[in-house]
């Protein structure tokens, strides 16, 4: 804000519109657009026009987009809040533009409140002295107000024979009423001038009714509008249902706005507009708003909720219920964010219905490009041409939305549910897809939940926690592999079993790495009954238990788990696992994960050291060692500390030679000996 010369003057200006007019002067400065009131006739206006020359000193002008009617009053009125915006330090400097701000404001501030004294009630500078001050509200209560013979203010009875006549309900306990305040109980737009013949321009009207209260009723009629009507902080717009039909002269504007909190707009037929009703914070959190029993037909989009410009004025806990956006060119339902505010949040959409009556749609049914946690659509209907985008979508700004009991329907191949990468933990609960496209259509790397959710995704849970699980039938997602000539197959783990045939030729089957795949349990069976080996194996890794595992004859079969750090074995048939083979001279002390050891001295003699019969993992164990190679170099048993199996050591020299013993805890016993 920069500092301006205030002339001396009132700081509201009138004019009477011919029609064809659409520049209107100001001949006073204005520190910002948002200080200039624009009213035509009683109604205060919050679009359709352009401020122009805000923060220059002779003034500027106002353009409509539209001129208003012949006859109308156009008021533009300078309106600036009453507020210290400078405070000077002490002792600190003192700059000419900032003082010449402050005092600028200060005297804007002293010819507004000039301006509001000029329409008041008040003794001329001539009179002689008396009493300003009201009889108490005892005394005047029910009265008039009346002047005693010295001029000063006094009560007196009514006189009038319009609020002498009383209301009285029918029922015990009813109270009386004058019927002039009966009749104010309720504001209809047609006291405000409003036609609803369809023709005349009725926006005016609605303007003027709205500025003056905060229920606004809609009589039967069609009200024809040329601009968008505002809601202010908790107004209420309610019609009679589709006889209060609101249409929009062009598509160009928004039929309603709601860019503050507790509002509520219910009972009417909306038609045409670039949207129906969008909700934004703009003048205040858009929050509590209601939109009940409601017609849109055949705007762009029909119920539009923007996060809009700031995130302290978020479009948070709104409710739609029994809606039906009919024949839509975009989109009947969406969530964005137009501006750097936070996303539409926890909004509740309930009964809404989009339906496109063949008439071509562009977008989508409900569309949550921009919206997280916990937007709910609760029993809603998206039924669209062939020509749409997708039933519902849920864009990349998507996070934890809920969709239950979702209709989906379509004569052409529009995917259900789409959902685009990076959205996050969408929910589908009961959705009937009739659309002839996918079910849930997943760009989002499976981030969703859908239980009951259409073909061909029915059921899907992922990282599920379950204290206490009863299954009466447990069944498994399979997998049959067969490549026609053998060779590799590297497994997604979107099933949990995986039957395999080898028939063709040896088949590698390749787990993902481990560390992609914590908390998975696959299971890989060979069907075939040919001579082919099945191969598990580990991109990237030593495979199960830390190798690869062979399944050679039909019907074997192994179950791996990855704990993020590798793939273990934790069931199978007949393992190869169960034999180890040893080859290098020296010292070989075997942990025991294998039952049979086949050692060869080829290379030099080998001491096989068994762990001491105490140790953990020898404990109730069997082991047995034999010698695999032909030469005469010795492969010699003993165990942890001196001796051997029946304490002492065993030397098996010859090929095929081998013991086998077993610990109990306190030492090795030989259970077989060859020779």
């Amino acid at each position: 804000m920069t500092a301006l010369p205030i002339p001396r003057g009132t700081p509201r200006v009138q004019y009477v519109a011919d029609g064809v007019q659409t520049v209107f002067t100001y001949p006073f400065p204005i520190f910002a657009s948002e200080d200039l009131q624009v009213f035509l006739n009683a109604g205060l206006q919050n679009t359709g026009y352009t401020v122009i020359g805000a923060g220059v000193g002779a003034g500027g002008h106002v353009t409509f987009a539209v001129p208003p009617a012949a006859g109308t009053a156009v008021t533009l009125h300078r309106r600036v809040p009453i507020e210290r915006v400078t405070d000077f330090l002490e002792s600190g400097p003192l700059p000419a533009v900032a003082l010449n701000r402050e005092l600028d404001t200060l005297t804007a501030c002293l010819q507004q409140v000039a301006g509001d004294q000029e329409g008041m009630l008040r003794y001329p500078d001539t009179d002689l002295p008396a009493s300003p001050l009201l009889p108490g509200r005892a005394a005047r209560a029910g009265r008039l107000l009346a002047f005693d013979g010295d001029g000063n203010p006094t009560a007196r009875a009514p006189v009038d024979e319009q609020a002498l006549s009383t209301y009285l309900p029918r029922g015990p306990g009813a109270v009386g009423r004058p019927i002039r305040d009966k009749l104010a109980d309720s504001v209809s737009v047609k006291d405000f001038g409003a036609a609803g013949d369809g023709v005349s321009d009725d926006t005016l009207a609605f303007h003027a009714a709205l500025t003056a209260a905060k229920a606004v009723q809609v009589p039967a009629g069609t009200y024809r509008l040329t601009n968008t009507l505002t809601l202010a902080y908790g107004q209420t717009l309610a019609g009679v249902g589709q006889a209060s039909v609101l249409t929009a002269a062009g598509a160009g504007f928004d039929l309603i706005h709601l860019p503050d909190g507790y509002a509520t707009v219910s009972g009417l037929r909306l038609e045409g507009g670039a949207a129906g009703v969008r909700l934004f914070g703009r003048d205040g959190p858009c929050v509590q708003n209601l939109l009940s029993d409601l017609t849109l037909w055949e705007p762009c989009d029909g119920i539009v909720l923007d996060g809009y410009a700031t995130p302290d004025r978020p479009c948070y806990w709104n409710s739609v219920n029994r809606v039906l956006v009919a024949r839509p060119s975009r989109h009947g339902v969406w969530l964005t964010t137009s501006g750097a505010g936070d996303s539409p949040n926890a909004n509740r959409f309930t009964g809404v219905r989009v339906y496109s009556l063949a008439a071509p749609t562009a977008g989508c049914g409900f569309f949550v490009e921009h919206g997280r946690y916990n937007n709910a659509f609760v029993d809603c209907e998206a039924n669209l041409s062939p020509t749409a985008a997708a039933c519902v979508r849920v864009g990349a700004g998507g996070d934890k939305n809920l969709f239950v009991n979702l209709y989906c329907e379509s004569l052409g191949a529009v995917p259900n549910v789409q959902l685009d990468a990076g959205s996050r933990e969408t929910a589908v609960v009961n959705l009937f897809s009739a659309a002839a496209g996918p079910a849930i259509y997943d760009f989002s790397g499976g981030a969703y939940t859908a239980v009951n959710a259409g073909y061909p995704e029915k059921n899907r849970l992922d990282r599920t926690r379950i204290r206490e699980l009863v299954v009466e039938a447990l069944r498994y997602d399979t997998e049959y592999v067969e490549p026609q000539g053998g060779g590799t197959v590297d497994l997604d783990l979107t099933s949990s079993v995986y039957l395999v045939s080898a028939y063709g030729g040896a088949v590698t089957v390749r787990l993902p790495s481990s560390g992609s795949a914590n908390g998975h349990a696959v299971t890989v069976k060979k069907t075939d009954a040919s001579p082919h080996p099945v191969t598990v194996e580990e991109i990237g890794g030593t495979g199960p238990d830390g190798r690869a595992w062979a399944l050679g004859n039909r019907y074997d079969w192994v179950t791996a788990v990855s704990n993020g750090a590798g793939w273990w074995v934790v069931a199978g048939n007949t393992p190869a696992g169960n034999a180890g083979y040893w080859t290098r001279p020296g010292l070989f002390s075997p942990d025991l994960n294998q039952a049979l050891y086949l050692v060869s001295a080829w290379s030099g003699a080998v001491e096989v050291r068994l762990p001491s019969p105490s140790a953990a993992h020898a404990v109730g164990r069997t082991v047995t060692v034999k010698k695999a190679d032909q030469s005469t170099t010795p492969v010699t048993v003993t165990t942890e500390g001196g001796g051997g199996p029946d304490n002492q050591a065993i030397v098996l020299s010859d090929f095929g030679h081998a013991v086998t013993a077993m610990s109990n805890g306190a030492g090795w016993h030989i259970l077989g000996r060859n020779p």
